[in-house]
């Protein structure tokens, strides 16, 4: 190379509308000696239709033609030699035009450097000749702009996301963030919407196509037929602030709300999508602080931990944010009105003070449906649940109704076993119910249930050993029907949904 050279130029023509393009991206388009653009074999540009108002006359074109984008090869490099092969011959022709001392331009749709082909032409010719990037309008803005949402706010997250990602590894990423946006659709759609389903997200999602163009269409993500889905498309999860968008305008102390939700019994695999948008769009976090630390950080929300033993002082502070405009969601385990803090806040907010902020509650997964599907069917029939816990109740009047369950033959799930100052309870419950049951009734012991250290246990009531209960387990203890079966993978227990003493068929199952 030698004597002066030409210059290569980047420039982002926007998302699709040529009106879009800037204003220094059309005078270089409309001065340039060469303009290359790209396409698929079936030769049709959309770089080049957006530039064609600034086109001249007497203007060199240079049509750069993937020799695939989906499909197979048989190229010994495989797809991706066959890529470098191209790239390479690409620049190769472009580094001729600039040795001739020729100014190319080559276009990019949205912005040259983000998810750009022009960035392979950067890569290989930007240290050989002089060269600049023009920045475009990206689709994600657009995308943003066509549906009227705000992307993020404040201190929000925004994360860009490929498509092509493993439907779980996209799910994890989406949920610890606040906002996102999936490129490159079209064939990966279906693994996509997968994402945000398992992400719990998929009814915060919107789809845009072709944005800003004639062709341009937007719909919620889970109404798209993934057949009817082509590469220039993206998801679009906006900021979760404006979820429910509405025109803009001074919070009143009535805007608040406490949303009160179940997390289920572990990880986030059990947690409710109606959950995940609540927490999703939640100011303030409140719970115990090892619920609270289940959930991801996220920088425009804050969370406020705190000891188990103070529900009702939980509630309050709770509502008092809420009375300032807060939206706040209050986290139990399990189900929030299973033993948990439903029952803490609707009774701190029948107060007088508290009479204008609303209140709901979200169910979750309780710990005894988790255990009892960990073995089978033990709550097949009617059972009842209890709390061995006297913290809120003296032991005698646990001790009355352990006794009226028994005498009524009906399964029965124990919440709060045993704590590290309560160790009695669970010998005192067997012995009691020991008068009422036969000494082989299965017993189910399930320990930290969806987590790391889960363990289960099948025994018999005789057979309960105390020290294998702490703080973390729940109880299932079986009626007179309940059956242990043993089984190669592990016993399975179930109580029958037929009732010997009646002799009536069975109860039409519930939806």
């Amino acid at each position: 190379m030698s004597g002066v050279t030409g210059r290569l130029w980047g420039v982002g023509l926007g998302p699709g509308d040529p009106e879009l393009v800037t204003v220094k991206a059309a005078r270089l388009i409309g001065a340039a000696d060469v303009i290359a653009f790209h396409s698929a074999r079936h030769g049709r540009s959309i770089a080049r239709s957006v530039a064609a108002p600034y086109l001249t006359e007497g203007q060199l074109e240079e049509h750069l033609v993937y020799p695939l984008t989906t499909e197979t090869t048989d190229h010994p490099g495989g797809y991706q030699g066959a890529m470098d092969d191209f790239y390479a011959d690409c620049a190769a022709r472009l580094a001729a035009h600039l040795d001739a001392g020729r100014n190319v331009v080559v276009l990019a749709e949205g912005d040259p450097l983000f998810y750009g082909s022009y960035m392979h032409m950067h890569k290989r010719l930007a240290g050989r000749y002089p060269c600049e990037v023009v920045p475009g309008v990206t689709s994600v803005s657009a995308a943003a702009a066509v549906l009227g949402r705000p992307l993020c706010e404040r201190d929000e997250i925004l994360t860009v996301l490929p498509g092509t990602l493993p439907p779980d590894v996209l799910a994890d990423r989406l949920r610890n963030t606040d906002a996102a946006a999936v490129m490159k659709l079209g064939r990966t759609f279906a693994g996509v919407r997968e994402a945000f389903e398992l992400a719990g997200r998929a009814d915060e999602a919107w789809y845009v196509e072709r944005a800003t163009t004639e062709q341009q269409r937007t719909a919620p993500l889970a109404e798209v037929d993934p057949d009817q889905v082509p590469y220039f498309s993206l998801a679009l999860l906006p900021s979760p602030i404006n979820n429910a968008f509405s025109a803009p305008g001074p919070k009143t102390e009535t805007d608040g709300s406490v949303t009160v939700v179940g997390l289920g019994p572990a990880g986030p695999e059990w947690m409710t999508p109606e959950v995940r948008a609540a927490i999703a769009t939640a100011d303030d976090l409140i719970g115990y602080g090892p619920y609270v630390d289940r959930l991801p950080d996220r920088a425009r929300q804050r969370k406020h931990g705190s000891d188990n033993r103070v529900e009702s002082e939980r509630a309050a502070f709770a509502l008092d944010l809420a009375r300032k405009g807060s939206q706040v969601v209050v986290v139990s385990s399990g189900d929030p009105g299973v033993f948990a803090m439903a029952s803490a806040v609707t009774e701190v907010a029948s107060e007088p003070e508290y009479a204008d902020i609303a209140v709901r509650v979200l169910p979750g997964m309780t710990a005894a449906q988790a255990v009892a599907s960990r073995v089978g069917a033990p709550l097949g029939h009617d059972y009842c649940v209890l709390s061995l816990s006297d913290r809120l109740k003296p032991w005698e009047v646990i001790a009355e109704r352990l006794t009226a369950a028994a005498q009524a033959d009906l399964a029965i799930a124990i919440y709060n076993p045993a704590s590290k100052s309560r160790t009695w309870q669970v010998a005192a419950t067997r012995d009691l119910l020991l008068e009422h049951r036969s000494p082989e009734t299965p017993v189910v012991i399930g320990r930290d249930v969806g987590g790391a250290a889960e363990s289960i246990t099948v025994t018999t009531l005789s057979e309960i050993d105390p020290a294998q209960v702490d703080m973390r387990c729940l109880l299932l203890i079986g009626s007179s029907q309940t059956r242990t079966m043993p089984r190669p993978a592990g016993p399975l227990v179930f109580t029958p949904r037929r009732y010997p003493a009646t002799g009536s068929e069975p109860a039409p199952e519930a939806g």
